[in-house]
């Protein structure tokens, strides 16, 4: 029997929980927060968090199931609509402004009292580390880069330093020089397994499938309790159509961290290719009810109704998606096909 479908409600208030389950380290999937690694020990906080732009989903499903004789007019539909699904993710930006779980780090307030930390200890490597932190979530990009700067000149083996650098260079759309950071990370220390997990990332998104499958393998083997490498691993799968290794990546990513929408938005379009729409749906109503503000979630939802022929239902949900991110052309291509 299926879970109770969630509805579109404004007024409920969106939990806000980490979705990086584990040690700190770089990004993963839509919407997903991340942490920049600090190390060492300040009397201010020292752990800053930072959410992640698009990537739910890769393109490259291969195969719908098996069955794409004589699907239909409305099956090639489906079929058509689930690779736009996968292919969404990859084309998004990367480049969307860091947002932040708690927005009082990277407030002006906690920056000037990091600030003064700084000015008592100007030598200290670590204060630049946390504030160049708190500039990366504040979404302030060039003051973050010459924090890290700083306190990779004061200490050229700060591996976490040149992490986060490297996230930093990403949402700044320099990939190159995020993979060489994250390079130099691992050169310093291959046993970080966060490092592992962020140059993956730049591989996956350039298409380096292979490259990244062996970065997040890497992080597996390191026995990371980071749910982040498994997600991204079973995004790989989903692109190569290996749709059962990618539903238990998937939900090994869920048993580390239940509280994450992506690894449920990823299972489920798995489920879709291979038919089993019952499980899929199950999976986005549980992404929706984690948050309510991803628009991917209200597109799958809706792709599951219109494969039931419950066009109004699909037509209402892609609206919601559409409503929540007017770009996002799965969700617009449904709301054309559905609506009366």
């Amino acid at each position: 029997m299926n879970k109770a479908v969630p509805q579109d409600s404004s007024a409920v208030k969106r939990p806000c929980v980490e979705r990086k389950p584990g040690r700190g380290g770089e990004e993963t999937g839509r919407n997903c927060p991340v942490s920049m690694e600090l190390k060492g020990t300040l009397s201010l906080p020292t752990r800053f968090k930072v959410m992640q732009s698009s990537e739910t989903r890769i393109s490259g499903v291969e195969t719908f199931g098996g069955n794409r004789a004589g699907i239909g007019r409305h099956g090639f539909l489906i079929a058509a609509t689930l690779l736009a699904l996968t292919v969404a993710g990859c084309q998004s930006s990367t480049t969307t402004a860091l947002s932040t779980v708690d927005r009082a780090q990277g407030s002006s307030e906690n920056i000037s009292s990091l600030t003064s930390v700084i000015q008592s200890n100007p030598r200290d490597p670590e204060g630049y580390n946390v504030r160049g932190s708190a500039y990366g979530k504040a979404g302030r990009y060039k003051e973050a880069i010459r924090d890290f700067d700083q306190a990779i000149a004061l200490n050229p083996n700060f591996y976490q330093a040149y992490s986060n650098r490297a996230l930093v260079y990403r949402y700044m759309g320099d990939t190159n020089k995020a993979a060489q950071d994250y390079s130099k990370a691992i050169q310093l220390n291959g046993q970080y397994d966060a490092a592992y997990i962020g140059r993956g990332n730049v591989y996956r998104q350039a298409g380096r499938l292979d490259q990244a499958l062996n970065d997040f393998n890497q992080a597996i083997a390191l026995q990371t309790t980071d749910g982040r490498a498994y997600h991204n691993r079973g995004l790989i799968y989903q692109a190569k159509g290996q749709h059962k290794q990618a539903i238990e990546d998937f939900s090994k990513a869920i048993s580390l961290n239940s509280t994450a929408p992506e690894p449920y938005n990823g299972r489920g379009l798995s489920y879709v290719a291979l038919n089993d729409y019952d499980n899929a749906f199950d999976d986005f109503n549980t992404a929706i009810t984690l948050d309510q503000g991803v628009a991917e979630s209200w597109a799958n939802q809706a792709l599951v109704y219109e494969h039931r022929g419950e066009k109004a239902k699909a037509a209402s949900s892609y609206s919601k998606a559409v409503q929540l991110d007017p770009r996002y052309q799965p969700a617009k291509d449904g709301l054309s096909r559905t609506r009366g």
